[in-house]
């Protein structure tokens, strides 16, 4: 994995695995296949945990939701647990009606009974195309084949079958000393096109074998996806069908986590970690995408405008364009910090592309062309936004916005 996503790996405290997944922890298999939604590819996956697991979810803010989150938030509505997760790829399940929603259910119903678990402790996830019925037999046959593959644990078959438009599969994994214990905390993530803050087309399964009460890890899980998750975009349209779903088997045997426990930040250290590699790795794999964008605001009132900000750059079409065709057209940046609606005053601000400052005291500065236009032509192309205010500071990550967008879009059904 290049080395651009992993920023946190300077925490002392965190072990980052270079062969790292979602199975990693203790007590998690996952694999996948080929079932028939898609012509070849594959397009059925499942995750599995040896025992009933504390979970909780995030959603996409869309009105429009798939039936497979109705049928998941019914799942963890239940006990707060899950054991299982099927995703199936290719078709969305959404504005799918009555059918769809009996589909998920019937979906949900097929998998539990093939794994002799309880009918709520599964997920049901799909992503793909919308307003086109599942075929409900051929997921069927491809969910009964499940329990045979169980032991050989291919988690890489997973990050494949979840995928649609993605150019390559997304996963990390980090371990921690909590009270004498190693935890370990993975993920897998799909995302490429409809990618926006407040969630996208984007799928993040996190695991973790560490012990937590369950409302503590709903919490962490919701505070960090606003710090990562949720400050990425790639072309400004938010799906109907994401989410993220965090399991955690216990089997790490730790004292049981809660926010009051002297390890708590930690944890929260590692999951932050895991879910911000995987938010730049969508970012990284936007459609078309040949760099990624990162934007670290700092100097304003307080994180949330930074974030506000940071977002504000990063969701601009001018912006991306203009990163993509390597012209350091500041004048771009200072537009979208402009129209964020976050409390600034402009006297104070300062813009650099990289090493090269732009802007001072919300005024241009002579600056080397040339220098700009090489920070630009980097894979990672970093903006910098000071106001010198305050102790406020945020972060968000994109792409650029290329022809090849526009070529995969208009062919995405065909």
């Amino acid at each position: 994995m290049s080395t651009f996503y992993q920023v946190a790996e300077k925490l002392e405290h965190l072990h980052v695995l270079e062969a790292g997944s979602v199975t990693t922890p203790k007590g998690y298999t996952a694999g996948g296949m080929h079932c028939g939604v898609k012509f070849k590819r594959k397009d059925l996956g499942w995750l599995y945990s040896e025992v009933p697991a504390e979970a909780a979810g995030v959603y996409t803010t869309n009105r429009f939701q798939g039936a497979p989150l109705v049928v998941t938030q019914d799942s963890i509505a239940r006990e707060g647990k899950l054991q299982g997760i099927i995703v199936n790829s290719g078709k969305a399940n959404t504005c799918t009606g009555e059918q769809g929603l009996q589909d998920a259910y019937e979906m949900r119903k097929t998998f539990t009974d093939s794994l002799g678990i309880k009918e709520h402790y599964a997920a049901v996830v799909s992503t793909g195309i919308i307003g086109e019925l599942l075929p409900m037999e051929k997921i069927n046959q491809g969910i009964q084949q499940i329990p045979s593959a169980l032991q050989q644990n291919e988690p890489d078959h997973f990050e494949k079958a979840i995928l649609t438009t993605d150019t390559f599969t997304k996963n990390v994994a980090v371990q921690m000393n909590i009270g004498g214990k190693t935890v370990t905390i993975g993920g897998a993530a799909k995302g490429s096109g409809m990618i926006h803050p407040n969630m996208a087309t984007m799928l993040s399964f996190i695991t973790t074998d560490a012990s937590i009460d369950q409302q503590d890890l709903h919490a962490a899980l919701k505070q960090v996806t606003d710090q990562t998750f949720n400050c990425i975009s790639v072309d400004g349209d938010t799906s109907t069908n994401d989410m993220v779903l965090v399991l955690a088997n216990g089997l790490a045997q730790n004292e049981r986590l809660t926010k009051d426990h002297r390890s708590w930040e930690t944890f929260l250290e590692g999951l932050r970690f895991v879910c911000e590699s995987l938010a730049k790795q969508i970012a990284r794999d936007g459609e078309g995408a040949t760099k990624l964008i990162e934007v670290q605001v700092s100097g304003v009132e307080s994180d949330k405008g930074a974030r506000q900000i940071a977002k504000s750059v990063i969701s601009s079409n001018l912006v991306k364009t203009a990163v993509h065709g390597e012209d350091p057209n500041w004048g771009r940046i200072v537009c979208s910090i402009g129209y964020s609606d976050a409390p600034l005053n402009p006297n104070d601000l300062t813009v650099s592309i990289g090493s090269v400052k732009v802007v001072e005291n919300g005024l241009p500065l002579p600056y080397d062309e040339d220098k700009a236009r090489e920070e630009l032509q980097k894979e990672h192309v970093t903006l910098y936004i000071d106001f010198h205010e305050g102790t406020g500071t945020g972060n968000a990550w994109g792409c650029d916005l290329s022809y090849d967008y526009v070529r995969i879009n208009a062919s995405y059904r065909t």
